[in-house]
């Protein structure tokens, strides 16, 4: 028997029949994203954190195309883009290619390092080919230290991306004209891996991804699927890589280090492995802690840390399947039913975001003193020494009434949160039973 779209299993599951107009939406929001933020506020520190973001999407993308599409989690993803982009900063810098091509450069750069390195990692699967690698980017590490008459060593290689080519009337110096190319190639790529995720290929790398011994059955050969998503994966990596190069205008070592595959391991699996838009989101996320929350605080790879284990905790398929279960609940249930429960839950989150950053920053002022700020360390009575001179106004005894207070309240926000969404879901279960009855 069809169930109706409007069903619980079907609001549990968030898959619901997408409108044309739905569909659009994430890229109408993706475009919005890019472009109006520089016409309100054209900053200097607004354009670095969306050239950031615009590349760590397009990495996260890319990314995604091994562990959402094809089940290959990889622990060395940024040597495609590294040296994608080392392979860019060399041709660029030879002379004849326009910036505006620069990244397909990068991008084949890319591919032909995962032709090499997907021909060793993909003879094996699961844990084998994360170990592998694992193993891979460490060579490569060790590699551009040992060899800096090619990786620049410590210095990187550098370029001038208002030294080529230039089309009439663009120079590519200034970082609002170089953002604006960064920004349509991050629109370019997404459309492109958009459109390889709906093609065949990409059907028989989920059937793989699913059950491969099945997909071997039917006449797959699932090593050749695996290693046809490396060299694809690894040429919008390159892209992604070269677009970091557009932006500093330098690739150096760190760019092809564990760090940065962990970075995008984590802006994938916040966003959300199943969406496509998943992994867009999680490039957000993780750019807005490593740019303007690490500009404020030292602290933001514990908030970033925190705020990883919060997702998968409470949400496992991410940002992307979160906001597609809450969507599809307000719509089965109306935003009245649901507002109680909403207003409680966002008031325990913020309560709760309150006591821990006002502890984590005493804790860093304490530790640090002026690093953190003098007017923190002062208000806290923390972080007082010879060197830093600071007059305490608040002792810890009231600061840790005030997280006791905070905490409290925190608890009985949740506590409050928790019956309304309880009180939600009875009243779709008894709506559903006397449906049933009748």
């Amino acid at each position: 028997m069809r169930k109706r779209s409007g069903s619980s299993d079907a609001m549990d599951s968030g898959v619901r029949p997408c409108s044309p107009g739905r569909a659009l939406a994430p890229w109408l929001a993706l475009v919005i994203f890019l472009a109006v933020p520089p016409f309100i506020w054209p900053h200097s520190w607004l354009l670095a954190y969306l050239a950031q973001s615009a590349t760590m999407i397009v990495f996260a993308l890319s990314y995604n195309l091994l562990l959402g599409e094809t089940g290959l989690l990889s622990f060395g993803h940024a040597a495609f883009a590294g040296l994608g982009a080392l392979i860019a900063a060399r041709v660029f810098n030879a002379g004849g290619v326009p910036l505006v091509l620069l990244p397909v450069v990068g991008g084949l750069g890319g591919a032909l390092c995962g032709v090499l390195f997907g021909f060793i990692a993909t003879r094996r699967a699961g844990t084998a080919f994360a170990m592998i690698t694992l193993g891979l980017g460490e060579l490569l590490v060790a590699a551009a230290w040992t060899l800096p008459g090619w990786f620049g060593g410590e210095a990187g290689v550098a370029i001038d991306r208002a030294s080529g080519p230039l089309p009439g009337g663009w120079s590519f110096g200034p970082a609002r004209e170089a953002y604006a190319l960064i920004a349509l190639w991050c629109v370019v790529a997404s459309i492109a891996m958009f459109a390889l995720s709906r093609t065949p290929f990409m059907r028989l790398a989920n059937a793989v991804r699913d059950n491969p011994a099945r997909a071997a059955a039917i006449g797959c050969y699932p090593r050749r699927v695996r290693y046809g998503v490396v060299v694809l994966s690894a040429f919008f990596a390159g892209i992604a890589g070269t677009l970091g190069l557009i932006n500093i205008e330098l690739v150096s070592t760190e760019g092809v280090g564990m760090m940065r595959s962990g970075a995008v391991l984590i802006a994938t699996v916040i966003g959300g492995t199943a969406a496509f838009f998943g992994p867009v989101a999680g490039a957000i996320v993780i750019t807005f802690f490593s740019v303007v929350v690490a500009s404020v605080t030292r602290a933001w790879l514990f908030y970033l840390g925190l705020f990883f284990v919060v997702v998968v905790m409470a949400a496992p398929d991410g940002l992307a399947g979160f906001t597609s279960r809450q969507v599809a609940r307000i719509a089965a249930y109306g935003w009245r039913g649901c507002r109680a429960a909403y207003l409680w839950s966002a008031a325990a989150g913020l309560l709760w975001l309150a006591a821990i950053v006002i502890a984590v920053q005493w804790a860093y002022a304490a530790q640090f003193g002026a690093d953190e700020g003098a007017a923190f360390s002062a208000w806290f009575g923390a972080g007082a020494s010879a060197d830093v001179p600071v007059a305490p106004t608040l002792s810890p005894g009231p600061l840790a009434l005030t997280l006791v207070a905070l905490a409290a309240l925190a608890a009985l926000s949740t506590r409050q949160a928790l019956r309304a969404h309880a009180r939600v879901t009875a009243h779709a279960r008894a709506a559903r039973s006397s449906g049933a009855a009748r």
